[in-house]
């Protein structure tokens, strides 16, 4: 959980009346509860038992009583619990009322610096290194700024493939334990941002909001030469595919062959 003096008071209004709320982890929730002095029933609600949940909260629902559904984290639905139940309520034509409330990936955007008028929300990348990789490439095209989350323990390799995958000179952003005692942002280069928290062992704990720059029309280039590059490096040794690249491309052939060096490790 955030900071607990995130909650608005319209939410603590609603959590006040409900029959009951449906919440992500009822250990974490019943503390936020005590907190305010709230005493509404709890009852758990996440990946591991929702499908079959939902039909009884629907009955309550169809039966006219008001309940609330709550995440650990921030809000419902985004990267969190709470599809099938938000889902399933509107196909039976049941009334959805989003209560405004934190979100890591909107609060990242808004502090960190970037552009925010076009964005894309990408949720946790793959946790195994060729998969990240894979994935990384194919958004490596997109104009608006990425946002991702991710678990401490994997904040530098991911860093690492960003910067293999888009190009180590995108600007980024890491931002750390949003709302909390130690949020800290940092901001720099992917290639740069990584031995500074390398260096700093405090930067790998905790949860974790990654926003990179979209493609540019400078980019293109850069592109091209990192595309190129990856078929040629299939077959040729990596400097004389970096060379062919840049000839072919116009890109730098320092900058590929560093590219090509980094995506081996």
């Amino acid at each position: 959980m955030g900071n607990l003096a995130d909650i608005s008071q319209r939410a603590l209004e609603v959590l006040a009346r409900v029959a009951l709320i449906a919440a992500e982890d009822t250990r974490h929730t019943a503390g936020l509860l005590s907190h305010y002095g709230l005493r509404t029933p709890l009852t758990a609600c996440h990946e591991h038992n929702e499908e079959k949940l939902v039909p009884r909260l629907l009955e309550r629902l169809a039966a006219g009583e008001d309940l609330a559904l709550v995440s650990d984290a921030g809000t419902p639905l985004i990267s969190d619990p709470g599809y099938p139940l938000v889902a399933a309520a509107r196909a039976a034509g049941l009334r959805v009322v989003p209560i405004p409330g934190p979100n890591a990936a909107i609060c990242a955007l808004s502090a960190a610096g970037l552009p925010s008028d076009r964005f894309v929300f990408l949720g946790f990348p793959p946790r195994t290194h060729a998969k990240r990789r894979e994935w990384f490439v194919t958004l490596a095209q997109e104009p608006g700024t990425l946002i991702f989350y991710e678990a401490g323990n994997r904040v530098l390799a991911t860093l690492a493939d960003l910067a293999a995958s888009l190009g180590p000179d995108r600007r980024a952003v890491v931002a750390r334990e949003l709302t909390k005692h130690f949020e800290t942002f940092l901001d720099g280069t992917l290639a740069g941002l990584v031995p500074r928290i390398q260096e700093d062992p405090d930067q790998q704990k905790g949860e974790f909001v990654l926003l990179v720059e979209g493609c540019r029309d400078r980019d293109a280039t850069g592109l091209e030469g990192e595309r190129v590059l990856r078929i040629l490096a299939r077959e040729l040794p990596l400097k004389q595919a970096a060379a062919l690249a840049a000839e072919i491309s116009g890109d730098k052939k320092n900058r590929l062959y560093t590219l090509g060096l980094a995506s081996r490790t």
